[in-house]
C-alpha cells in the first residue's frame, strides 16, 4: 500500500513524518480528576482516575530542531484519559492511558496548519521566551496575553538502557468536532528525572485559568527533560 500523502501549504508531507531531532522539558502535575474531567468534558474521554480521585496532567515544552515539519517551539497540555470505552482506575490504569492534547500553542505556521489538518491537533499560534542557563525557564505568550511560565531545576541523568528504547504513545485530539488517535513512535536520549524540579507561574489568558481551576500553580511531582528525542507519527484514526 502507498504511503499517504498530505500537502501543507503547497509542501507534500508522506507519512509517516519524522522528527530527527528535538529538546523536550516535561512537568507532571497530580490535579482534582473531577476539576480535569470538566476541563476536557467536550473530547468526550475520561480522563484516568487513581489515588483518592487524581487525574495526571502533564505540561511539556518542546523545541524541534529538525523534523519533516521544520524547526518550531511547542508548548502542550496532556490531560492522561483512558482508551475510548475502558473505566479502568488505579495507578496500573495509567500504563495503558493515552494523552489528550487540550493545549498546543507553536511558533511557526507551517506546523499549526499540518497538526490541524492531519491530526487535528489544537494548534494555536504564540510567541516563546527560552531562556538556558543553571535553571531552564521558557514563557509563552498568545495575542500579547502571557498564558504561563516555567522554571526547571536540573535532574539526575537516567543511564540510556533504561530510556532509550522506542515506545509507541497515543494522543487524542479534539477539532472540530472530531475526535482522533495518533500513535506516535518516541525515542529518548540525555535523559533527566527529578521529584519536583519545576515550578509554574500563570498568566491572565483564558488557558491560564483554565489551568489555575485544576488548582495550578503548585510544585510538580515529578519532572524530566531529554537532551534528544527523536519522534514518528502516523496517520491520525478518526473515532467518531
Amino acid at each position: 500500500m502507498a504511503a499517504s500523502q498530505h500537502t501543507i501549504a503547497g509542501t507534500v508531507l508522506t507519512m509517516p513524518v519524522k522528527i530527527r531531532k528535538a529538546t523536550q522539558h516535561t512537568a507532571m502535575f497530580t490535579v482534582d480528576a473531577d476539576a480535569a474531567q470538566r476541563m476536557i468534558d467536550y473530547s468526550g474521554l475520561q480522563v484516568c482516575r487513581f489515588g483518592r480521585n487524581r487525574a495526571l496532567v502533564v505540561l511539556i515544552l518542546m523545541h524541534y530542531l529538525d523534523g519533516d515539519l521544520g524547526p518550531y517551539y511547542e508548548y502542550g497540555t496532556n490531560v492522561m484519559v483512558n482508551p475510548p470505552g475502558s473505566q479502568a482506575k488505579g495507578l496500573r490504569a495509567l500504563q495503558s492511558a493515552g494523552a489528550f492534547v487540550h493545549h498546543l500553542p507553536v511558533d511557526q505556521s507551517f506546523t499549526l496548519e499540518a497538526g490541524r489538518t492531519i491530526w487535528g491537533y489544537p494548534k494555536v499560534m504564540a510567541d516563546f521566551t527560552v531562556r538556558e542557563g543553571r535553571r531552564f525557564e521558557f514563557g509563552v505568550s498568545i495575542d500579547g496575553r502571557f498564558v504561563l511560565g516555567m522554571e526547571f531545576r536540573p535532574g539526575v541523568a537516567v543511564p540510556s538502557r533504561f530510556v532509550g528504547k522506542p515506545q509507541v504513545h497515543n494522543t487524542y485530539s479534539y477539532l472540530d468536532g472530531v475526535l482522533r488517535e495518533t500513535p506516535g513512535e518516541m525515542a529518548l536520549t540525555g535523559v533527566r528525572y527529578r521529584f519536583g524540579g519545576a515550578t509554574v507561574r500563570l498568566g491572565d489568558h483564558p488557558y491560564a485559568k483554565e489551568l489555575a481551576a485544576l488548582g495550578l500553580p503548585k510544585r510538580a511531582l515529578m519532572s524530566s527533560s531529554a537532551e534528544n528525542v527523536e519522534m514518528t507519527f502516523g496517520d491520525a484514526k478518526i473515532l467518531n
